[in-house]
């Protein structure tokens, strides 16, 4: 048998979002988990633990505003409640999602929040309206919110080298964080530099296992959304500071279960998502002239510099994992404007001559 330790970080990951799953649908109405088997085969279990979230979300609403579903437990809630509720009840829900408070916390939702939970519970509907085991579909007449494109933050060519430098010097740290940089300085340098040098996201670096480097051919496999996996290659400086960081990561004895790891935390466990986001803040903290960073950012800020160096959307939305070239254009409508601007002067109809 075998067991979580001898499972790769992603299998490790699938296999705790399926234990949560299981805990979310023992408190949903016995209905739902006809829904969650059937859209098994096309989506994630990541994926169908926030559906379980938002749909959760969904009844608890309905077991606290609706007289009807206030009797009963929301385990026991029947299917034919689905079609009784009206588009007015939808859209009740969706001005409740703005703002709740749920067990002494508060919870609020801008656009982007109340159009995932609305299409997670639009395909929740769909499901059984297209199984006719319901007649009617409230869901889907009530319209998606309309979202407010937000400008995308990247780092100009010079802070990319300001944040880097910080990473090495950890000047602006305060003692105690020194303290700890004098340990994780080679880590952090190589982390920054390959979320920086190949704008991978900050869960595929998290996974990355010791093997999945091949510095002859400068390239590392990593486990997309989806659960595909692809081979991205990466330049000189950043096979400079991995080979630094294998250099002493050689050096470390791993706990039990994370010994194919590549990045360590301090307590020598695989690194986390959390701890990556945190010492991405930390250092960012140091450097004022920087924009607020995030890992997400690192990421635009490669995109940004591909796009600019290439002009190739297509290998952009490539590169970055994006399955719908749309979804690029769409974070780069700006540099696609600035690259036509500068198209405007370049073809020549007639040759220069002296106006008369």
């Amino acid at each position: 048998m075998e067991t979580k330790e001898n499972n790769n970080y992603h299998d490790q990951q699938n296999i705790g979002n399926v234990q949560k799953m299981r805990e979310v649908l023992a408190t949903l109405p016995p209905f739902c988990k006809q829904f969650f088997r059937g859209i098994t085969e096309y989506t994630s279990a990541r994926t169908r633990l926030a559906y379980a979230y938002d749909i959760r979300v969904f009844f608890e609403y309905l077991h606290d505003n609706n007289s009807y579903c206030a009797k009963m437990d929301i385990t026991e809630f029947p299917l034919s409640l689905l079609e009784q509720l009206t588009r007015e009840d939808i859209e009740e829900y969706m001005e409740y999602l703005s703002y709740y408070e749920k067990d002494g916390k508060i919870y609020t939702n801008d656009e982007r929040g109340k159009k995932r939970k609305l299409a997670s519970l639009r395909s929740f509907y769909n499901y059984y309206y297209q199984a006719e085991l319901i007649q009617k579909n409230p869901a889907i007449l009530v319209p998606l919110p309309k979202l407010h494109d937000k400008e995308i933050i990247r780092l100009d060519a010079d802070e990319v080298a300001i944040l880097l430098d910080q990473v090495e010097d950890g000047t602006g740290l305060s003692k105690t964080q020194q303290r700890f940089h004098n340990v994780t300085k080679i880590r952090d340098v190589a982390i920054l530099t390959l979320l920086l040098g190949t704008g991978i996201r900050v869960s595929e670096c998290v996974g990355l296992d010791i093997g999945d480097v091949d510095f002859k051919n400068n390239g590392i496999k990593i486990r997309r959304k989806g659960g595909y996996e692809a081979v991205i290659y990466f330049g000189e400086e950043v096979e400079n500071a991995l080979q630094d960081y294998l250099e002493q990561r050689h050096h470390v004895i791993p706990m039990s279960g994370h010994e194919n790891a590549l990045f360590l935390s301090m307590q020598n466990r695989r690194i986390s998502v959390r701890a990556v986001e945190n010492m991405v803040k930390k250092y960012s903290a140091t450097v004022t002239s920087l924009k607020k960073i995030t890992p997400h950012k690192l990421r635009s800020t490669y995109g940004t510099s591909l796009y600019r160096e290439t002009g190739d959307i297509y290998l952009v939305a490539d590169v970055l994992g994006h399955k719908d070239v749309n979804t690029t254009k769409k974070h780069y409508a700006a540099l696609e404007d600035e690259r036509r601007r500068y198209a405007a002067d370049k073809v020549k109809l007639r040759e220069n001559t002296d106006r008369k």
